[in-house]
């Protein structure tokens, strides 16, 4: 099955008010093309997910400087002086996850889990209005899974079935939250043919992706697969 959508089939499945997942660590692999659209389309009062929230300029940070994001569920903003100012002033929502939290979060949301037993923060803030249980005699504080709408991910080379290759450590976030969304889009470096990606180069498998949209042809005709860093 061919998943691969023009941007604007894909995008008609995020409305105002949706809760995203968008993977990306500092704006590194964040699916640019996708992001761009979704503020050409004026979609605001969003809930978003996400490890952090950029730098000035890059990935979902300009989500939060047009103001489309009303609430934030992240793992740090100190990169992002605007998400800081938002917050300070009440115009943003935002709840600060430990990182690797959030990840068990997301991870919950995507198997089915009700949550997990974590003793990152008890005693700290991060426990405030949270259920707070002892096994064993330690304390852990009981996180409840995250789960989106949509999913906005960015992968390096994508089978035309949703296969997904993510080069090194650009794979972040994506594999979890490819797993704890309604709808996932997959913002392509490069679209290849069903059966180009080897076994052990499928990262995300094509069961958790429903569309894929095109990121804009690599410089100078070249091929991630073809020239090896898919390998």
């Amino acid at each position: 099955m061919n998943k691969e959508l023009c941007l604007e089939e894909a995008l008609s499945h995020i409305k105002s008010g949706m809760t995203l997942m968008v993977n990306g660590f500092l704006g590194v692999k964040s699916p640019e093309t996708v992001i761009d659209a979704i503020l050409e389309r004026g979609l605001k009062d969003l809930t978003l997910i996400a490890n952090d929230t950029s730098m000035p300029g890059v990935g979902v940070s300009k989500l939060i400087a047009q103001h489309r994001v009303k609430s934030l569920y992240t793992s740090h903003i100190g990169t992002n002086p605007e998400t800081g100012k938002q917050m300070n002033n009440g115009d943003l929502d935002v709840v600060l996850v430990p990182q690797g939290t959030l990840a068990e979060r997301i991870r919950c949301g995507g198997s089915g889990l009700g949550g997990f037993l974590t003793p990152t923060g008890v005693g700290t803030d991060v426990e405030n209005g949270k259920k707070k249980m002892s096994v064993g005699g330690v304390d852990y504080l009981l996180e409840h899974p995250l789960r989106a709408d949509v999913a906005l991910l960015k992968g390096s080379v994508v089978d035309r079935s949703g296969n997904v290759y993510y080069r090194g450590t650009t794979k972040n976030f994506s594999q979890v939250m490819a797993m704890a969304a309604d709808f996932v889009i997959v913002e392509a470096e490069e679209i290849v043919e069903i059966g180009a990606l080897g076994p052990d180069m499928i990262m995300t498998p094509a069961i958790f992706v429903d569309a894929i949209v095109q990121s804009g042809a690599l410089a100078g005709g070249a091929s991630l697969v073809r020239d090896g860093y898919a390998q």
